[in-house]
């Protein structure tokens, strides 16, 4: 699944494959490895250096209902409804001459060629489909990868660690959890001052 750029930028590659990096954590659902994504975007982590990798994937249809004839009739009525709203919007913009009682009768012709052409394709396939279905491919588990040089700040943004406030003696908070403190500076006995508790 791609998602275009906001910007309308287009993918520099030209053939998928599979991305580098190391497994920063491993969750159930999209949805979650979403969320996963979302906390990282939030604090300024380079999301272009992180990706999602369904694993283990599988086919799954989800019976929606049991067609019958009048099912099939008002879908196909309905869809031949908006096709006809469509020519005949289309006409009309193109063609001020046009009334809107052609609008109206372009509507009501697609809705009985589409009643008529769901009716015939449903005596047709009856006995091989007989109930509506939605198909999805899922995966069992979604991990989120990141570059190897990144992980360890990852890990820790998606841990969930209090900041930590400044020691009396001087030290200050990394700019990331995953940077080293600065070294620590002399004091006035010559000792360097306690690390944070």
């Amino acid at each position: 699944m791609t998602t275009p750029s906001p910007l309308g930028g287009r993918n520099r590659m030209l053939f998928p494959t599979m991305p580098r990096g190391e497994v920063v954590a491993t969750y159930e659902t999209y949805l979650d490895a979403q969320q996963a994504v979302d906390v990282l975007a939030r604090a300024d982590f380079p999301v272009d250096k992180v990706s999602i990798v369904g694993s283990d994937l599988k086919s799954v249809e989800r019976v929606t209902g049991k067609l019958t004839w009048g099912r099939v009739a008002l879908a196909g009525a309905a869809s031949g409804a908006w096709l006809g709203i469509f020519f005949g919007l289309l006409l009309l913009i193109f063609s001020p001459t046009v009334s809107y009682a052609f609008v109206i009768a372009a509507v009501l012709i697609g809705a009985g060629f589409g009643m008529l052409f769901g009716v015939v394709s449903y005596a047709i396939n009856r006995r091989r489909r007989d109930y509506t279905s939605v198909m999805q491919v899922i995966a069992t588990s979604y991990s989120v990868l990141v570059d190897p040089d990144l992980v360890n700040r990852a890990r820790n943004l998606l841990g969930g660690e209090p900041d930590i406030a400044p020691a009396p003696g001087g030290w200050t908070q990394p700019q990331h959890p995953s940077d080293p403190p600065p070294a620590p500076s002399a004091g006035d006995d010559g000792l360097p001052p306690a690390p944070p508790a």
